[in-house]
């Protein structure tokens, strides 16, 4: 049994103080939410349907495609809700459970830009042992254990807010759950749920870039050994569109938690706006970055085309 708490659910807000523009705002959000269901989408079908791409690479691109369609239709019903017709209220148990699969998903997103990271270095490293090492169950297994460092790492913290007590103001600052949101609302000892977090960050944000920032020095380092230019350039055009991932997803973590630690005399909707690039940027960008810069996929797509177009 949960102990006894408040029983009125939390109410969750768009842009304060832009209420009569929600329908208006909606329809740049609604744009963005259907072309990250589109184009990660499609990614996913293209790894699964053409042949050419069923290798290591793309195994790992395809668990960043269902990572952003994950987060996204985490927080796209409860946004859309209160942006179309201003469904602010969310059960305590919604709550948590929407804040729980949204952090989760942010550390898998993490782990699978390091597994990338991973795939480029051994790639380039040891090119000739690669499909040894890289085995498709080795895949599986760095899969598996990727999702659950992110859904087993966020239970402590998520299973105490469903323990807290809420006496304070049930009023949210986001149109979807957040940890650090909800918890300032326990009128309980919350020692823990400030101090988990930054742990938590710092052994797997922090840790993962810097091993990111590390393998890339090293595949710099034999890049440079290589005496063609031209096998040079190719060995480095294969890492292009994995570097501007990381750029995309941490630059927007750095700026969201800079916001949040260091600027809180910056008005309000500068908070909510940083909130939403972070959830919604890198899953817009992700799928366009691979379509540029990956001539795999650009093929995929053109055949996808052609024989939708024949048919």
């Amino acid at each position: 049994m949960w102990p006894n708490r408040s029983a009125a659910p939390f109410l969750l807000t768009g842009f304060p103080g832009l209420e009569a523009a929600h329908h208006w705002i909606s329809i740049p959000f609604f744009a963005v939410y259907v072309s990250v269901l589109l184009g990660n989408g499609t990614l996913l079908y293209l790894i699964k349907d053409d042949h050419g791409l069923h290798e290591p690479m793309y195994y790992f691109l395809a668990m960043l495609a269902g990572t952003d369609l994950a987060v996204t239709l985490t927080t796209m019903p409860t946004v859309m809700g209160v942006l179309w017709v201003n469904h602010r209220d969310i059960s305590h148990g919604a709550c948590f459970l929407q804040a729980y699969f949204i952090h989760s998903l942010s550390i898998v997103e993490s782990g699978v830009l390091l597994a990338m990271a991973y795939d480029h270095f051994i790639a380039i490293r040891t090119p000739l042992r690669y499909n040894s090492i890289l085995t498709n169950s080795r895949v599986m297994k760095v899969g598996l254990g990727v999702i659950i460092r992110g859904f087993l790492s966020l239970v402590p913290p998520i299973l105490l807010l469903f323990w807290f007590p809420y006496c304070h103001s049930h009023v949210l600052s986001h149109a979807f759950c957040l940890h650090q949101d909800v918890m300032k609302l326990a009128c309980a000892d919350i020692t823990f749920n400030h101090v988990y977090p930054v742990i938590l960050v710092a052994l797997t944000f922090f840790l993962d870039a810097l091993i990111i920032f590390f393998s890339y020095i090293l595949i710099l380092k034999t890049v440079m050994v290589i005496a063609s230019g031209e096998a040079r350039a190719k060995a480095l055009n294969t890492c292009v569109s994995h570097i501007s991932c990381v750029l995309v997803f941490y630059i927007t973590v750095i700026g969201l938690t800079f916001i949040h630690r260091f600027g809180k005399h910056a008005p309000h909707v500068v908070h909510v706006t940083m909130s939403y690039v972070y959830f919604l940027f890198p899953p817009f960008m992700n799928p366009i970055i691979y379509s540029i810069k990956t001539k795999q996929i650009q093929r995929s797509i053109v055949c996808l085309f052609s024989v939708h177009s024949r048919a």
